[in-house]
């Protein structure tokens, strides 16, 4: 109770913080190329249930209809200001309407899309007790995972290989050991991550 009351009291004062800031990014979203402003991609929450994520749009419009979903810095779909916004993670900011709806929580494991949940293993499934999260310990370990599959023939296949298995190592470290104090660090380290790496 006790983070979902934390979650919902920083997600909503940040929400109306940082209000502004979304406003100008929508703008030059919709300046910069023509499409939507949020990406809505189908995302697989607690207890395994599905729901639309909370992104702005970084990518060509359909880019999905390329049945390629890991990116590397070089995608060519990624639109100029989207470059940008991956760089400093501030796509990710409308997540926090995630949060306020419950969907979501400030920490906890990353949300995944649907074929990546499938090839869960037993242990991993267990992540589906928790809500997903903005941020985690495998986000920090990780922070531009783009870099990684810079100038990767197969990004997916990269992805799975080179990125997925230490991300699972360190969610489920998270599954097994969160509590409301290192909520807050984990907090406190990406706040640092985004202003100074």
């Amino acid at each position: 109770m006790l983070k979902r009351f934390f979650d919902i009291i920083v997600s909503f004062l940040g929400l109306i913080i940082v209000s502004p800031i979304l406003g100008v990014i929508a703008i030059l979203i919709k300046i910069s190329s023509p499409g939507p402003v949020f990406y809505r991609g189908t995302r697989i929450g607690r207890s395994g249930k599905s729901f639309k994520i909370f992104k702005f749009r970084t990518m060509v419009v359909d880019a999905e209809k390329t049945r390629i979903w890991s990116t590397s810095v070089n995608d060519p779909r990624l639109t100029k200001i989207g470059k940008f916004l991956r760089k400093y993670q501030i796509d990710e900011l409308p997540q926090l309407i995630n949060v306020v709806k419950g969907e979501m929580s400030l920490v906890g494991p990353r949300p995944q899309v649907p074929w990546a949940v499938e090839l869960y293993n037993e242990e991993e499934k267990t992540l589906l007790n928790l809500r997903p999260g903005m941020t985690d310990w495998a986000s920090l370990w990780n922070f531009h995972e783009g870099e990684i599959l810079k100038g990767s023939k197969d990004a997916d296949k990269d992805y799975l290989e080179k990125i997925h298995p230490e991300k699972m190592r360190l969610a489920l470290e998270y599954a097994r050991h969160h509590s409301f104090w290192i909520d807050l660090k984990i907090i406190f380290k990406t706040i640092i991550a985004v202003f100074f790496r």
